[in-house]
């Protein structure tokens, strides 16, 4: 019996010895101090008697490793900044610099809760350093490249703040603005939003870094050019280099007529085509009064599927509307009726602008050749108001004035011609089938 109770003791005192030892490897060598503090300042803190938990906490900071226990160092930079809105001058300077020791022992010492760690850096670094807008610029700048996506929204919008703000005062270059906005906004891009009032604050958050970069002036077009311009010139078969530039130019005011932009997005549509992108094309080259190549790319928008039969049409009315301003009727006739094909919300305007075509070029030939074109203009302003009875007003205001060029009954009856007779009208490459009318 006596063996048995000297056994049962020597197994007690190595359980106790191995649970002081325990004790003393996560605590530390003063583990009954560094536990009494924990204890002492956690009562207080739970209270928020934030007076009474600091120098409590301050002795649990002394005698624990800051591996003891998370909240010792996370409950730390909640009291450091209470302290920080109490102080001024030296001491606050000291306090804040206490604050980011705290973060950095955070994240080193308890990966788990990295990206919160540095998130909660990053928010206290633009409360309390503003005055220092260089050292401010520097953290969010690690911050936001250390967790990327992982980032709070409004923490990009605290940075790209700060970067315009050192570029106004000539403390930091255009080129280095520019890169952190586009990484900002990558890293939006990429960002997983948990739920719908996530996603809304991150396409919030991209609208106010645009604003913020459009408003800075950072991005002038001749910054941009003399930026991508020698890159562009030197690798121009880089799509993502080209499609940087577009990015950045087309949110640039007044960027968009220059031969850079030009060649980037004619490199971007040729490696991801699409009829978005080819319309485009289509409106910078008629811009530049480029006709054939406006027509090519329009046409070729239009070819994709992707798009409806909606957009093909008022697509078909634009090219129509550009080849008439430019000369072309022909051209502009078959657009104009291909529009009014496709889609009826659009056809009063698209017949409309086939009548104005036919109201005004000018056919060679005998009396009733140069008249007859008027017959057929009016035919199709006929046909505006018919199908768009909100244009019958402008409509009939064009047909009194075409009515005056019809030819006199004699003057047809010379010409062999009736009222009501079919006749066919070709003229400046177009050709239409219409019935005679005289004036009485």
């Amino acid at each position: 019996m006596k063996k048995i109770v000297l056994m049962f003791f020597s197994a007690f005192l190595a359980l106790t010895s191995s649970i002081t030892l325990s004790a003393q490897g996560k605590y530390g060598p003063d583990s009954t101090e560094c536990i009494k503090y924990l204890s002492y300042y956690t009562e207080y803190y739970k209270q928020k008697n934030y007076e009474s938990a600091i120098p409590n906490w301050r002795k649990a900071y002394k005698y624990c490793p800051p591996t003891s226990r998370y909240s010792l160092l996370s409950d730390g930079t909640t009291l450091v900044r209470v302290l920080i809105n109490k102080s001024a001058g030296e001491t606050k300077k000291n306090l804040i610099d206490t604050l980011m020791v705290l973060y950095n022992q955070r994240v080193e010492l308890w990966p788990k809760y990295a990206v919160s760690s540095l998130n909660n850096k990053a928010l206290d670094m633009y409360n309390f350093m503003k005055d220092d807008p260089v050292e401010l610029y520097k953290g969010l700048d690690e911050v936001v490249s250390s967790i990327k996506e992982k980032t709070r929204p409004n923490i990009f919008v605290f940075h790209l703040n700060t970067a315009c703000e050192l570029f106004q005062n000539g403390q930091l270059d255009a080129e280095t603005v520019i890169n952190t906005y586009q990484n900002d906004m990558e890293y939006l891009s990429q960002a997983q939003p948990k739920n719908e009032t996530e996603g809304k604050m991150i396409e919030k958050t991209k609208d106010d870094l645009e604003n913020l970069f459009i408003q800075s002036k950072v991005a002038s077009c001749d910054n941009l050019i003399a930026l991508f311009g020698p890159r562009f010139e030197a690798d121009p078969d880089n799509v993502d280099l080209a499609k940087n530039i577009v990015k950045m130019m087309n949110v640039t005011e007044g960027c968009l007529d220059n031969d850079l932009f030009l060649n980037a997005i004619t490199r971007v549509y040729q490696a991801e085509p699409s009829h978005t992108a080819a319309y485009f094309l289509y409106r910078l080259h008629s811009s530049k009064d480029d006709m054939a190549s406006a027509i090519r790319y329009m046409e070729e928008a239009i070819a994709y599927e992707e798009s409806d039969s909606a957009t093909d049409a008022d697509y078909y009315y634009q090219l129509a509307a550009y080849c008439y301003k430019n000369g072309s009727s022909a051209k502009a006739f078959d657009y104009a009726l291909k529009a009014a094909d496709l889609d009826q919300n659009i056809a009063g305007k698209a017949y409309m602008l086939a009548g104005t075509i036919w109201g005004t070029i000018s056919c060679p030939g005998d009396e009733i050749s140069k008249r007859a074109q008027y017959w057929v203009a009016v035919d199709y302003m006929t046909k505006a108001k018919n199908a768009d009875p909100s244009l019958a007003e402008d409509a009939d205001g064009y047909i009194r004035q075409y009515r005056n060029y019809f030819p006199q009954t004699a003057e047809a009856f010379m010409y062999d011609i009736t009222d009501g007779q079919s006749y066919t009208v070709s003229c400046s490459g177009m050709r239409a089938t219409t019935t005679v009318r005289t004036q009485k």
